[in-house]
């Protein structure tokens, strides 16, 4: 694998079961360090809920779901699929190691959010992390699938494995990008347990931390290629204020047709507490990022 190897509580409900193939995920762990809801809405009456499909908060120091919005309802991920990728790589993968950027990784992706690699580019894997979570690089994503398992088929397997894992037992990935697919899908609770596991190693915290980077590295030729990256996230790059008393740390958009705006966000609030919020399908933009910022301030505090 090149440098890679191979780390409110309420009764779970039935799509969360740890029985049967999910007898795997610890009902111990679930208790002890997440956040468990029943599948029922509360909090919609205080925001306009109906800016997006599904949204939730959840206060990973107190273990509680402050916000729930349809977080049991398949719905698409979009980019946000990229927070999974990039977990498997941090936690697998050597960040320094080199990688080679080949033909069939950036094929077909036009009108689609990249980079900018080319065949033959020679980067970091720690590069490639910065442009798959900041600038929400399709091609990175396909480079680092490529580089893990060896195809994105095969990379997609390991996805439902480590999904499975987690407890995320209502998702399907067919893709380490998120681009559309009928089979490619999530719940926001699912997200959240992947989110939340993500947020504990420290390299992936300093990316989606980042504002923008500056990308250095060899193309086939061997002559050097420098690029800026800016982060996608609005919070991040001075577009959208973040709620009083919340200090947005950071987080994943995504946007298709079919998934509609999403994000997935990392805050800590006036009290210090670990804050994950979830918008998916938002109607427009701006929609996500004024519910966003309501269930904040509303719930998160």
């Amino acid at each position: 694998m090149n440098g890679c190897g191979t780390g409110k509580t309420a009764d779970i409900q039935n799509p969360y079961s740890l029985t049967g193939d999910n007898s795997s995920v610890s009902n111990q762990f679930f208790a002890r360090n997440l956040c468990v809801t029943d599948d029922i809405n509360f909090g919609t009456d205080q925001v306009h809920a109906d800016y997006a499909e599904g949204a939730g908060v959840f206060d990973l120091t107190t273990k509680e779901v402050l916000y729930s919005q349809n977080l049991f309802e398949k719905l698409y991920p979009a980019s946000t699929t990229k927070i999974l990728t990039a977990y498997i790589i941090i936690r697998n993968c050597d960040l320094d190691d080199k990688v080679t950027v080949s033909a069939d990784a950036i094929a077909n992706m036009a009108d689609s959010s990249k980079c900018g690699l080319a065949a033959g580019d020679v980067l970091t894997v720690r590069d490639l992390l910065y442009g798959l979570l900041l600038v929400s690089g399709n091609d990175a994503a396909n480079v680092l699938a490529e580089y893990y398992s060896g195809s994105i088929d095969k990379f997609a397997e390991e996805m439902n494995r480590e999904a499975k894992a987690l407890g995320a037992t209502q998702s399907h990935f067919v893709n380490a990008n998120g681009l559309p697919d009928d089979d490619h899908y999530t719940t926001i609770y699912d997200m959240y347990l992947i989110f939340q596991a993500a947020i504990q190693t420290q390299d992936f915290i300093d990316i989606i931390h980042t504002q923008s980077y500056d990308a250095a590295y060899q193309n086939v030729s061997g002559n050097a290629v420098t690029q800026k990256w800016e982060s996608t996230n609005r919070y991040l790059n001075g577009q959208t204020k973040e709620p009083e008393d919340i200090t947005v740390v950071g987080g994943k958009t995504g946007t298709t047709n079919a998934a509609g705006y999403c994000l997935v966000l990392y805050s800590k609030n006036k009290k210090g507490d670990d804050i994950v919020s979830i918008v998916y399908k938002g109607k427009t933009r701006s929609d996500m990022y004024t519910l966003m910022n309501q269930i904040l301030s509303t719930f998160a505090n």
